[in-house]
């Protein structure tokens, strides 16, 4: 009689209490969403407070895509841009960035000298 009691009160304590509620895994997380104008404002202010500011990008926002397009003496500014727009809240991001031939060459070298230090200390 006793377990029966407590089994009653628990299950009448479940049908009150509810669950926190937890998102399905196919609600996406994501940024608000903005106006392409907005986001485009969003994105370049971003970008101004940054170290890519030098690089004077060019973006353009159709349908929550931005487009970033110019050119760059540092390879990294490349990716830096991409991963600023979409934390700004574009959906996608056409990167047309062009890196200089110097960046490449430099970069190149970096991972030439690296290769090189990681074999001579085995």
């Amino acid at each position: 009689m006793r377990i029966a009691a407590i089994a009653l009160a628990a299950l009448s304590l479940a049908a009150v209490i509810r669950p926190a509620e937890v998102p399905s895994k196919t609600q996406a997380k994501s940024a608000p969403r903005w106006k392409d104008t907005e986001l485009k404002k969003a994105i370049e202010e971003r970008f101004a407070r940054s170290a890519i500011a030098a690089d004077k990008f060019k973006v353009e926002v159709n349908e929550g895509v931005a487009r970033i397009t110019g050119k760059t003496d540092v390879i990294q500014h490349k990716g830096v841009a991409t991963r600023l727009a979409k934390s700004m809240g574009a959906k996608a991001v056409r990167n047309e960035i062009e890196v200089s031939q110097a960046a490449r060459q430099k970069a190149a070298a970096q991972l030439a000298g690296g290769a090189k230090a990681r074999s001579a200390q085995k």
